[in-house]
Formats: structure tokens, C-alpha cells, sequence
């Protein structure tokens, strides 16, 4: 069964936890985050254009071969090879658990199997990322649905901030930062869902998973059409992956000029949980950004080495000025700026676009 669930959302905001709940279900196999479908995606689509630009000269194009079945084809390929290693996966757990004394593998709540006649038919993805990927992943899993885990933007900017104190890698700079973050995944989230609808994209409060577990539980294992298991529930005896925010700890940053429109976006969707039909023309929206970002892959390179050309050129022109004229100072000052802005344009095509 080609179903897999994703969950997504703004990072801290407890996907790592809910996954692990699922993952308690004998009919979910639990995953580490993955990180890559996402580009591959991406990378699938810029293969079946290369395949068909030239129509009926081209391999794929000869062939017949559609889209849909050109994604399928992948998307069957991971979800059978993700389901062939769950006992692989179970193997390293238990060799992680033994050699990290405080590893919450250790704990009876956190088993990637409980009984080896666990179906595990369909496997849980709780990586945060791919709030901005919804688009091509259901592209290679066209079953697949999205679990998008909203918790309050001020506990998420909180956590956010302290998180590197744990020893994982800072996700923020500052609050301002934290707020933009919380923005960009929970508006890319709020659009697959209005893009797609509620029965695609399940939108589920983490005040309501802490605070009436066992109802949300049940009302999320119904979307998921499988049938209600108190094991989901026993992950939320623990906490993991904790930034450990202080009591007390209460971040002001005079800079921030987001907070209000991020307060407001968040009353909105925790306010009003009427379900949401699906939009073409949002949907639309969607598959042209999603073109966009692999015409940009697929040219960041050649506009990589453009534009270092460009550099080399302003380079040569900026020392003929130094020679030409060594008592004048503006003319250089006029080349240096292009030069640095032209180094800053480079460092950012570099960096493929999160929406």
C-alpha cells in the first residue's frame, strides 16, 4: 500500500514526537528523517524533461511514457524499499539503543516493532523540511498524505532559540529569524492544505495532542483510515529532543517586525477548523512553483560560473583603475560595490529558493 504519511509543520513544534506515536502502530513503520525526497523529487522532474523535450525524438517521448507514471515508478521503488528493510531498520535501532546508554530507543515506549507480526504496511516521514516539498512528493506518492503538527509560534521561537544549547546545529540567529522560519513553513503548509484539501493535508494542534491525547489520537488514526491503538499514545510519557527552554526565559528582540503578522496567522488557523475543499487554482499555484524551483536547479550552476565571470571582469577593469588614477579613491569605491554586491547575487543563486 503506497499510503506513506508526512509530517510536517515549523521545526520544534513536535513532529519528531507524533511520529514516534505512529510509529507505535502495528500498521506504521516509523522513519529517521530523511531530508532528500524532497530535491529528488525535483530531480525526477528534470529527468523526465530531459527525457521528452525533443517529443517524439526522445527516448521517453518515444515510448509514451506519462509523468505520472514516470513519478510512480519511483515512488513504488522507495516505498518497496523502505517496507523490504523494516527488519534492517528494527536491527540498527536496537544497536543504537545499546550503544547510547541515554538514548530513547532504550525506553519500551519508542519500538520501531512491537511483535513481529506487525503488518507495518505504511511508514510515518516526520521531517520538517518538507513543508516547503508537498507539491513534488505527492507527485511520487500520489496516496501519500500530510500531517501538519501546529504548535503556538511564541513556544515554537522559544525553542528555536535554545535549541543549539542541546548540541544539534542552531536553526536561528535571532527572533526575528524564528518568526520568518515559523512563517514561511506554516504559510507553505496552510496553502498544500487549501491547494489540496483537509483530506490531504490534516491540519492537528499540538496543544490539543499534549493537552487530550487519546481523543486526538483517535480522531488522527481515523484520517489515516487505521484502526485506533493505545500504544500511539506512550512516546508522550517522555520528552525527547527538548531544547530545554527556561521557565523564565522570555526573548525580546527590537528588531522583530513579524511577530504580529505571525500572531495572526496563528489565531486564524487555530480558530477556524472548518474543513478545506481543494483548489485547482491554488494547486495551479503550486505546480508553477514547484517548475520554478527545477528550472533553478537545473541552471544554478551555468548562472554560477556567469557570474563569476562577471567578478574576474570588474576584477581586471577595478586594478586598471588603481593604476590609472592611484590619488582617486571614488572610482574604485563605485567598482568595489558592484563587485561585492555581484559576490553576494553569486553566494544566493547558490542557495536553491525554500519557496
Amino acid at each position: 500500500m503506497n499510503k506513506p504519511i508526512f509530517i510536517v509543520g515549523s521545526p520544534r513544534s513536535g513532529t519528531s514526537i507524533l511520529t514516534w506515536c505512529l510509529g507505535q502502530h502495528s500498521n506504521i513503520l516509523v522513519q529517521e528523517e530523511s531530508d532528500w525526497l524532497g530535491r529528488f523529487a525535483l530531480d525526477v522532474e528534470a529527468a523526465y524533461q530531459s527525457g521528452t523535450h525533443r517529443g517524439e525524438r526522445s527516448q521517453l517521448g518515444s515510448l509514451g511514457v506519462q509523468r505520472p507514471e514516470f513519478f510512480n515508478c519511483f515512488g513504488d521503488a522507495i516505498n518497496n524499499l523502505v517496507l523490504q528493510h523494516r527488519y534492517e531498520r528494527r536491527r540498527i535501532a536496537l544497536e543504537e539503543a545499546m550503544a547510547t546508554p541515554a538514548s530513547d530507543l532504550r525506553l519500551p515506549a519508542f519500538q520501531t516493532e512491537r511483535s513481529d507480526s506487525d503488518p507495518k504496511g505504511r511508514w510515518v516521514d516526520g521531517t520538517p523540511e518538507y513543508s516547503f516539498y508537498i507539491c513534488g512528493l505527492r507527485k511520487l506518492f500520489p496516496g501519500a498524505v500530510f500531517i501538519h503538527l501546529l504548535r503556538d509560534v511564541k513556544s515554537v521561537v522559544r525553542s528555536m532559540l535554545k535549541f543549539k544549547q542541546t548540541g544539534g546545529p542552531a536553526l536561528v540567529e535571532n527572533e526575528q529569524q524564528a518568526y520568518d522560519y515559523w512563517l514561511r513553513t506554516v504559510r507553505a503548509c496552510f496553502k498544500a492544505e487549501r491547494a489540496y484539501g483537509s483530506r490531504v493535508v490534516y491540519r492537528m494542534l499540538y496543544c490539543d495532542l499534549v493537552g487530550d491525547s487519546a481523543r486526538t489520537l483517535r480522531l488522527l488514526l481515523d484520517f489515516l483510515q487505521e484502526p485506533y491503538e493505545p500504544a500511539c499514545l506512550e512516546p508522550l510519557q517522555h520528552r525527547i529532543n527538548s531544547s530545554n527552554v527556561p521557565p523564565d526565559f522570555t526573548p525580546i528582540d527590537p528588531q522583530t517586525g513579524q511577530e504580529v503578522e505571525a500572531r495572526q496567522l496563528e489565531a486564524e488557523l487555530i480558530n477556524d477548523r472548518t474543513p478545506v475543499p481543494p483548489s485547482g487554482a491554488i494547486a495551479a499555484e503550486l505546480e508553477a512553483e514547484f517548475e520554478k524551483r527545477v528550472h533553478h536547479n537545473q541552471n544554478v550552476n551555468k548562472y554560477h560560473r556567469r557570474a563569476l565571470r562577471k567578478i574576474a571582469a570588474l576584477e581586471k577593469q577595478l586594478e586598471q583603475l588603481r593604476c590609472e588614477s592611484p590619488g582617486r579613491l571614488k572610482p574604485w569605491q563605485r567598482w568595489m560595490h558592484r563587485r561585492q554586491h555581484l559576490c553576494k547575487s553569486v553566494r544566493s543563486e547558490r542557495i536553491s529558493p525554500q519557496e
